[in-house]
């Protein structure tokens, strides 16, 4: 947070204010105490209208960002932003209660904002029916806090890296603490769950700790498009490559249409069948289409609460917030631990520095997506490549537009000397993992 100061200058004079101070919020804030932090100002009234002016992003609004906007609500914030993509589905209604079964269909973002509004006097939540590629800088720039509750580590990358391309730096390269907003990120899976809070350009980011989230099954492009070999390849060819070209049902795949389901098994055994696979059934279909992750509402809850309260400590300086990484496992007992992550002076993020990607100059293009895939690696998932070849941008591999990735497609059994490219060229690499490009510089073996 940039300070007390900074949030009064940025807040909205016509903003809902908060009601008057409970008991428990008095205790808290109109008094000092031994894990305060040096910038407390426990003048009554003071922090307690400050909360009324901070802006927060909930991004998110399933099973952790109900309980994130009810708990950030009750806690005296009144400017609360929600974003979400989703539509409710009668699968949330058991953990997500803000929803009821009347809400079936509508937008999650729409609906949760609505349900608070109404019952929380002076609160004030405006809803995004939206994805999060779909704001830019300037939108998520108003705030002074991010708080995720998402189920997806792509998402969580793409926030990460748009929180640290808002950051700007003085002329000795040291961050300008007035652009860094906090990032307060929470996950979930069945009994267990954490939470975390980055610092950008302070701490430790998503992209340095991808190791902390289990590889995510991923199948690069050009396997699935060329060489399948696995039954999951052909539902994901369909499911990527098929659906679009051939749009059957004029919108967007619904995981819980059976219709939409049948139509991608169908073509998926026609698919595997032409390469030889066997194993792609209806389960498995339904299985790839909708990833599936377990969720427990009490876990949720837990989550949650940690998340809320730190961004409670980010706005008022009450206490020193966590560094950086809590973790809560209740499959066996009730156990949590936390610790600090280190750096990675190789991240793409946040390390500042040239990427340098070494790789044989014999390697086919294929490969090099291939190394950009692996979870080893940059972890991407559908990344699209260019090159400065004899002074000519090129573009070398494009998935997502079908004609240019009909004629990029050749350049896959090249190899990168074939290609035109050199020691210490540069590629740009486009990722939905990542708000920016990333460059890389080649390091031919």
């Amino acid at each position: 947070m940039s300070g007390s100061t900074d949030m009064e200058v940025q807040c909205n004079a016509d903003s809902p204010q908060p009601a008057a101070p409970k008991a428990w919020m008095r205790n808290i804030l109109e008094r000092s105490g031994p894990f305060c932090l040096p910038d407390f100002d426990h003048t009554p009234g003071l922090l307690h209208g400050l909360l009324g002016q901070c802006r927060v992003l909930v991004v998110g609004a399933g099973g952790l960002g109900c309980e994130l906007l009810k708990d950030l609500a009750l806690m005296g914030f009144t400017q609360l932003d929600v974003i979400d993509m989703d539509t409710i589905e009668l699968s949330n209604l058991n953990r997500q209660f803000l929803f009821r079964r009347k809400d079936i269909g509508s937008p999650k973002a729409e609906v949760a904002a609505n349900y608070i509004n109404s019952r929380i006097p002076g609160v004030s939540v405006t809803p995004h029916f939206c994805k999060i590629q779909d704001k830019d800088e300037d939108f998520y720039r108003q705030f002074h806090v991010v708080v995720c509750g998402l189920d997806s580590v792509p998402a969580r990358r793409w926030i990460n890296g748009m929180l640290f391309s808002l950051l700007e730096y003085d002329d000795d390269d040291n961050t300008n603490l007035n652009t860094m907003i906090p990032l307060v990120d929470g996950g979930t899976e069945g009994l267990k769950g954490n939470a975390r809070v980055i610092m950008p350009g302070m701490t430790a980011c998503i992209e340095c700790t991808l190791g902390l989230y289990p590889p995510q099954v991923t199948y690069p492009l050009c396997t699935i498009a060329n060489t399948p070999r696995l039954p999951e390849h052909c539902i994901e060819y369909v499911k990527i490559i098929q659906w679009p070209k051939e749009n059957p049902f004029q919108g967007e795949i619904d995981g819980d249409d059976p219709a939409h389901l049948c139509w991608i098994h169908e073509k998926s055994v026609e698919r595997a069948s032409h390469f030889g696979i066997s194993g792609v059934d209806y389960k498995l279909v339904q299985g790839v289409v909708k990833n599936i992750i377990p969720a427990v509402a009490s876990t949720n809850a837990s989550i949650a609460a940690v998340c809320a309260s730190e961004v409670f400590k980010l706005a008022t300086s009450v206490c020193k917030p966590l560094n950086d990484y809590v973790g809560l496992n209740q499959s066996d007992g009730v156990y949590t631990f936390a610790y600090s992550n280190m750096k990675n002076e190789d991240c793409l993020v946040c390390a500042r520095k040239v990427n340098v990607l070494k790789i044989k100059g014999e390697a086919k293009l294929e490969e090099l997506l291939s190394t950009l895939c692996q979870d080893n690696g940059a972890r991407m998932k559908n990344p699209a490549l260019t090159a400065n070849i004899n002074g000519k941008q090129t573009t070398l591999y494009l998935s997502t537009v079908p004609s240019i990735e009909k004629s990029t497609r050749p350049n896959l059994k090249k190899s990168l000397i074939e290609l035109g490219l050199i020691n210490g060229n540069e590629i740009i690499v486009a990722d939905e993992t990542t708000p920016l490009p990333v460059t890389f510089k080649l390091q031919l073996n």
